[in-house]
């Protein structure tokens, strides 16, 4: 009986083709969020497949996976659109987002180290001073850090958990009414009273500026759209 004949090694490793869906979700998604495409626009497969070089499936699997996320919505023979928020949905949104940012900020005042409450007046300095130079996907995104670092302050796993389901609409928010604070600098400023008042850990000063800085975005938001209706 003639003995088996040893496998030989493969010469090369297997190549893992690149997430291509994954990257059109990528591409599409920030350009929601960074309002190049805004609420209610229509996302024509056929057009973006052009602009990107690739095929119609691909797109449409990406769009699929953005609806999941709740920033596309499809229709039967009208394809996906931008998503548009009703004014319910904004209070609704906003109603959450403050209490657990509110419940965040009362448990960072008792359990956060003074120089993890310092790092967070340092994040507004620098907010404000590099407003000018950043785009606004940057400033959004130095926004919604600070924000997730300040739920992050609480130590409670279940809170953050809950602001990440959230950050999406909120990323989405941000973008639609950041220009409408005029000067760049404006908004980074609105941080200030939160960390001061978390610096001197004084809890009811730190609910109140949370407050205001969130009805204050909220109202941003149902006069934007409004305004597009």
């Amino acid at each position: 009986m003639n003995a088996a004949l040893p496998t030989s090694a493969p010469a090369f490793a297997s190549i893992q083709a690149p997430d291509l869906v994954g990257l059109i979700q990528a591409e599409l998604q920030r350009a929601i969020l960074e309002g190049r495409i805004g609420p209610g626009d229509r996302v024509v497969e056929a057009e973006l497949a052009r602009q990107m070089g690739v095929s119609r499936a691909p797109v449409r699997e990406a769009a699929r996976r953005l609806e999941s996320l709740g920033l596309l919505v499809s229709r039967p023979r009208h394809g996906f659109t931008v998503r548009t928020v009703s004014t319910k949905q904004i209070d609704d949104l906003y109603a959450v987002r403050t209490t657990l940012e509110v419940m965040g900020a009362t448990l960072a005042c008792r359990h956060a180290s003074d120089a993890q409450l310092d790092a967070m007046a340092a994040r507004v300095d620098d907010m404000v001073a590099r407003a000018a130079t950043l785009s606004q996907a940057e400033r959004v995104a130095l926004d919604l850090d600070f924000h997730a670092a300040l739920c992050a302050l609480s130590g409670n796993d279940y809170l953050q958990q809950l602001f990440a389901n959230m950050v999406n609409e909120v990323r989405m928010f941000l973008a639609l009414t950041e220009d409408s604070y005029g000067d760049p600098a404006s908004l980074a400023q609105t941080h200030g009273p939160i960390a001061d008042a978390l610096r001197r850990r004084d809890a009811p000063a730190v609910e109140q500026a949370l407050r205001f800085h969130l009805e204050d975005a909220r109202e941003h938001v149902a006069r934007l759209r409004l305004a597009t209706r």
